[in-house]
């Protein structure tokens, strides 16, 4: 993980769409994201700090536009919290090192995989392939 930013660092290192999804909340537009359709093995990371989220062993086509995902790679690593924005209830998911908006989970994931849909804007997330992973 990175050496934590303060907010201006953050705002220079993103673009004003990855500043609006992480630190205000946003959501990119479905099928637009660059990670919707990636196939490749390996980790995703935190735009933000780096801090290790997803693996692409659980990530799955939910046809729902984001990248979905069953489980985190690392639970520790992320948080879920109530979001009651825009009139509806919703669990908000979050870097847990960084407090950085990532998307949303639900129940609607395979049955086989515990049943949850991390549902995760592409423009929250950093891939590191397989072969080039560091800690």
């Amino acid at each position: 993980m990175n050496e934590p930013m303060n907010e201006d660092e953050i705002r220079q290192k993103l673009t004003p769409e990855e500043y609006n999804v992480l630190r205000e909340g946003g959501t990119e537009a479905p099928f637009k994201g660059i990670y919707v359709d990636n196939h490749e093995h390996g980790m995703y990371r935190c735009k933000v700090c780096g801090n290790v989220l997803f693996s692409s062993d659980s990530k799955f086509d939910s046809k729902s536009g984001w990248p979905s995902f069953t489980d985190p790679a690392v639970a520790e690593n992320v948080g879920t919290r109530s979001d009651d924005a825009h009139g509806m209830h919703r669990t908000e998911v979050f870097c847990k090192h960084c407090n950085s908006h990532l998307g949303h989970v639900f129940d609607d994931g395979p049955a086989d995989k515990g049943g949850k849909r991390y549902c995760i804007n592409s423009v929250s997330l950093e891939f590191e392939k397989e072969e080039d992973q560091h800690d």
